[in-house]
């Protein structure tokens, strides 16, 4: 979540649409049944997670199709130097989830969108 200060130094989040995918955004993608490649970007696994995700490889791994991969962490800033790069490196199908784990959780409750958010909480 790329954040810079007003001149009176206050913070303003902001959301770029071609490094980030908003919660909702992602959330529905799920709903339908789309393809989309989680990827894991926390060097120690947190209590909650997506369903399906898998654990990020380290330097050197790229996707490997063209189903759209989202990178996660718990606040989403972890994972933007990540996918910066796979983008710089030609892989525009990469983003980030915006406000990592921590907004999509807050965004979706589930009486409103129903029990499925896709999150899935660790057995520990």
């Amino acid at each position: 979540m790329p954040t810079y200060l007003r001149p009176d130094q206050k913070p303003v989040v902001q959301f770029e649409p071609a490094l980030e995918i908003s919660p909702f955004i992602l959330f529905r993608r799920l709903k339908k049944g789309q393809q989309v490649r989680l990827i894991d970007v926390r060097s120690t696994p947190g209590e909650l997670s997506l369903a399906g995700a898998e654990r990020w490889q380290g330097e050197g791994w790229e996707p490997s199709d063209d189903r759209q991969v989202v990178f996660f962490d718990h606040d989403g800033n972890e994972a933007i130097p990540i996918a910066r790069q796979l983008q710089a490196a030609g892989f525009e199908q990469v983003r980030v989830l915006f406000g990592g784990l921590e907004l999509y959780e807050f965004s979706l409750d589930p009486q409103v969108v129903g029990d499925e958010t896709f999150l899935v909480r660790s057995s520990d």
